[in-house]
């Protein structure tokens, strides 16, 4: 049943507690993932993409923690588990593609010492097995000579290597939730097309659901089936992908659009997003994006940040004045 709901977030706020005050990387955000589907969630950097990724699986580093919300993984909330459950769910049930290989791997630890860990954790396999296990598992995510690889150290591969031996631990679980926070922007792009549809297949051969994180909107386009678009912490747009890039409809999400190249408009001159993202610790009351926004009312200005709203039957946007395609 692809319309069953694996990943529920309700009402999340994510705070980091700094001297200066509160950085509300995380704003309310509510968000469902369905199953054998891949959600992508955009935005400018420090839009709290990966803040919400790590707030799923208590990974948020310190002085990170979620103040409020709820996050329900097939009817559980993973927030008021124990840490024993947790652990019996991450790499098993959810498991997470970080962006940065090379800070996610152990330095001092041999690759095939990783891997192997993943399985062995969880009570899959036996200590025995477990070599030619993780020499499978690196096999399928197509890592040249895996028999090498496993007696080596992270600072020995590149960063492209590093990043498919990540892929690789994701997979070997053949998990129901991957957590892929942009998982291409350590390798090229030969490389990028690869593990995007090595991302595909899990979908349809074990009925994985992704949550991609990217601010690439062409690796959003081409592989999300729903788009949420994040702002300052909070989501401004929602709906399908065909939907979001034909007819953006909040001003932020169109202004993303008009500042990337297109091959259908090669003509058309880039319009730069102006301005800066919102101060964290201080956010308006209205809405955060008031200040760069080219559409603001008088009632943007004296309202407070407008909820997120049906527009259209299955197209959700947080704004007073939205972008109107007529």
């Amino acid at each position: 049943m692809q319309d069953e709901t694996v990943l529920e977030i309700k009402g999340l706020h994510a705070h980091f507690l700094t001297k200066q005050g509160p950085v509300k990387a995380v704003n309310g955000v509510n968000l469902e993932l369905k199953r054998q589907s891949i959600l992508g969630i955009m935005g400018e950097s420090g839009s709290g993409k990966t803040t919400l990724a790590l707030s799923i699986l208590d990974l948020l580093p310190y002085p990170g923690t979620v103040v409020q919300g709820e996050i329900y993984y097939r009817g559980q909330d993973l927030l008021r588990i124990s840490m024993e459950e947790l652990r019996q769910v991450r790499g098993n049930q959810i498991a997470m593609i970080f962006q940065d290989p090379t800070t996610s791997l152990n330095p001092v630890i041999p690759i095939g010492t990783q891997v192997q860990e993943v399985a062995i954790s969880h009570g899959l396999i036996s200590s025995s097995d477990a070599k030619s296990w993780a020499i499978e598992a690196l096999g399928r995510a197509e890592l040249p000579d895996p028999e090498k690889i496993i007696s080596q150290y992270p600072f020995e591969l590149s960063g492209g290597m590093n990043q498919r031996v990540m892929l690789a631990m994701a997979m070997a679980m053949e998990p129901e939730v991957i957590i892929a926070d942009e998982p291409t922007s350590a390798v090229d792009v030969t490389l990028q097309a690869h593990m995007l549809e090595q991302l595909k297949e899990l979908r349809d051969e074990h009925h994985s659901s992704i949550l991609l994180i990217s601010h690439d909107l062409g690796i959003i386009a081409q592989m999300a089936d729903m788009v949420a678009v994040m702002y300052a912490g909070s989501i401004v747009e929602y709906t399908d992908t065909v939907t979001l890039f034909q007819r953006p409809t909040h001003p932020y999400t169109w202004a993303l659009l008009q500042s990337i190249p297109r091959l259908d408009t090669p003509d058309k001159p880039l319009r730069p997003l102006k301005g800066v993202p919102p101060d964290l610790i201080n956010l308006p009351d209205e809405c955060a994006y008031i200040a760069r926004c080219p559409k603001a009312l008088n009632q943007c200005r004296i309202s407070s940040r407008p909820p997120l709203e049906d527009v259209e039957q299955g197209h959700e946007v947080a704004c007073y004045n939205p972008v109107r395609h007529d």
